[in-house]
């Protein structure tokens, strides 16, 4: 999971934000948390989930500290957006015309298996598959056909992280709204355990470097293509 940090109110109202959560429980559970949209509904929501708590179709009352798989997570954070639109959902969209927020909820816990949800405003939510194998909510239009491209369900972890960079770099090189810190988490099946957690800054040397070597490398790929024999 890899997220910017950058939110706005307009050009004269920029803030940081980590929009990237994680709960890790060694040796029980990681569930990583990543949101996009209005920040004030996706930190409500997130209050919900991990603290306040939400009752299950079961009728148990639970957290995302407690659920007893990572389907019943993302259940339990669209019940946590639903909840937040039935308190502020009619006042926000009097004021803005909207109730807008994203999130991106994956993980393992226990024994079960290792998914990747995409949340809904709505609370509804779609599941990551061998033909999508992954997701990226915000403004993500500049850097999508990069993944798009590149990457598959059995890219390895190494590259997937390469690529996952080298889409929020481009990103955020055509977006203003997108930008640094960028806050990175990466989760191995069955580890049950955080394997890598980052906050990459401007002067980090790899993200850098790479930002670098991308921007070389597409200069020589279209200096290498043969110009069209058109006439003109």
């Amino acid at each position: 999971m890899l997220a910017d940090t950058r939110t706005n109110a307009g050009v004269d109202n920029i803030a940081t934000f980590r929009k990237l959560a994680t709960l890790e429980v060694p040796g029980d559970r990681v569930i990583g948390v990543m949101s996009a949209g209005n920040l004030a509904i996706s930190q409500a929501a997130l209050h919900i989930a991990t603290e306040t708590g939400i009752k299950l179709p079961n009728g148990e009352m639970h957290t995302l500290h407690s659920v007893p798989g990572i389907a019943q997570a993302a259940q339990l954070l669209g019940e946590a957006v639903r909840e937040v639109y039935r308190s502020d959902g009619p006042v926000l969209e009097a004021q803005t015309g909207e109730f807008k927020v994203s999130f991106l909820l994956g993980g393992q816990v226990g024994t079960g298996p290792m998914r990747l949800f995409q949340v809904y405003s709505a609370g509804n939510f779609i599941e990551a598959t061998e033909d999508t194998p992954f997701f990226q909510i915000g403004e993500h239009k500049y850097g999508k056909p990069i993944l798009d491209r590149a990457a598959s369900f059995d890219t390895k972890v190494s590259d997937a992280l390469k690529l996952a960079l080298i889409s929020m770099d481009s990103t955020m090189r055509s977006n203003l709204s997108v930008g640094l810190p960028i806050d990175l988490m990466v989760y191995r099946k069955d580890s049950l355990k955080i394997g890598l957690q980052r906050r990459i800054f401007e002067d980090d040397p790899y993200f850098s470097n790479l930002r670098r070597e991308w921007s070389d490398a597409l200069s020589r790929a279209y200096r290498a293509i043969p110009g069209p024999d058109w006439e003109f």
